[in-house]
């Protein structure tokens, strides 16, 4: 009787791992089942339109225009402080708030060969150092490009008497 009771229980063990185990046909219809969901969620993309390609052209087939209009240039009410006077479009390289660096400034431009000036713009309370002037917005432009080198944040100043 023995025998029968421990067979018995061990058919039931058995039986109860077995049970447990999840089958193979379980997982594939979950992922069916998913698979099936993916494209609803998903909103559908249209294609794109074909676009006819870009004919090149050889770059001496264009035109060269000048780039002046597209110069920024700064309109600033100043006083002449120091210097021969001022035309329509200054190269202004330093901005200071002391006069004695603007005077400094302006002493380095001189033994360069510049004809630097100072002038004040009042509103600001600010010294600005000019190392060229002219009276056409292209040579100003490439004046400031050319001093660009050695002051990167060399600006336009327009003064209209």
């Amino acid at each position: 009787m023995k025998k029968y009771t421990l067979l018995c229980v061990g058919l039931c063990a058995a039986m109860a791992f077995t049970s447990c185990k999840s089958s193979e046909s379980a997982y594939k219809k979950a992922y069916e089942k998913a698979k099936q969901a993916e494209p609803a969620a998903q909103p559908q993309t249209e294609e794109a339109p074909v676009v006819a390609p870009v004919e090149a052209k050889p770059a001496n087939e264009g035109r060269v225009y000048d780039n002046l209009d597209n110069v920024s240039v700064r309109q600033e009410n100043v006083s002449l402080i120091s210097g021969s006077g001022l035309k329509a479009y200054s190269v202004v390289v330093g901005s200071f708030g002391v006069r004695a660096n603007a005077d400094g400034l302006q002493q380095r431009l001189k033994d360069a060969g510049y004809d630097a000036q100072i002038v004040k713009n009042e509103d600001k309370n600010m010294f600005r150092v000019v190392a060229s002037t002219y009276n056409d917005k292209g040579s100003a432009a490439a004046s400031r490009d050319q001093l660009r080198a050695t002051y990167p944040d060399a600006w336009l100043l327009y003064f209209g008497q």
